[in-house]
């Protein structure tokens, strides 16, 4: 009987995959469910993020980390909706912080796993040139890649009053040419950021970027595109403006 393994001099494909940590409650869009389960045309945040990822043919398994107590919700909210068959999904529960969930992410992959996305749940609109651009980029050698886009406000470097509302001192007036807003996904180094989540400390809240603990250990990050579709939902106008843009991809893209 033939055997279809391959041969033992050469080596598997490694594969991509994309972490989600979803356990959030996002209590600034105000009270109701959590931020990743709110409608978006009529479908939870949560999925379009996950197709987001899902459209890159790049992207092979999508991890997406639930509430503590909430994974099984979260299995099924994926299971009712229609997702690409090419990608495999899988639902861990989360922890009490972003980088404990990412942490626990991180342990559910299968050794195969080379490259790691790391997604907001809350960027549901993320182009998938922007994702295939981050994948491109760590594939290319980058041990850690965000998607980030030129400031188009000046900004103050300032002393945060101690009431709020008071008036607060500038302290300094940074370059803006030098300046980047940062998005997601962010991509990785497998290895790489495995050692950083193992080697920084949880220090109150935890770390809400993972490329920032990457440069924590002295790793270098670059740069590359990201795109004005790819902001974050956070507030109540955020989800006007992520409604809006979800109509005209309806009506010209039919997406």
């Amino acid at each position: 009987m033939t055997s279809t393994s391959p041969p033992p001099d050469r080596p598997r494909p490694l594969r991509t995959a994309a972490v989600i940590p979803a356990a959030g409650r996002g209590i600034r869009l105000g009270p109701g469910a959590p931020k990743a389960l709110r409608a978006l045309g009529g479908t939870p945040m949560l999925i379009h993020a996950v197709r987001a990822m899902a459209a890159s043919r790049a992207v092979s398994l999508v991890v997406v980390v639930a509430p503590p107590d909430g994974a099984p919700e979260v299995k099924h909210l994926l299971d009712e909706h229609a997702l690409p068959e090419r990608t495999d999904y899988l639902v861990v529960p989360g922890g009490d912080t972003r980088q404990e969930s990412v942490g626990l992410g991180l342990d559910a992959l299968p050794e195969d796993i080379a490259v790691v996305l790391v997604h907001d749940a809350a960027r549901p609109l993320v182009p998938v040139d922007t994702v295939d651009a981050v994948v491109e980029a760590v594939r290319n050698g980058a041990a850690a890649v965000v998607p980030a886009l030129p400031l188009t406000d000046t900004v103050k470097e300032v002393e945060p009053a101690v009431v709020p509302g008071e008036p607060e001192p500038v302290l300094s007036t940074p370059v803006r040419a030098r300046l980047r807003a940062v998005q997601t996904p962010q991509g990785f180094d497998r290895d790489t950021l495995v050692r950083a989540h193992a080697e920084v400390a949880l220090d109150g809240e935890g770390a809400t970027d993972d490329a920032g603990m990457v440069e924590r250990l002295g790793t270098p990050v670059v740069v590359v595109p990201g795109h004005e579709e790819a902001f974050k939902v956070t507030r109540p106008l955020d989800l006007v403006l992520a409604e809006a843009v979800l109509a005209r991809r309806r009506a010209h893209d039919g997406f």
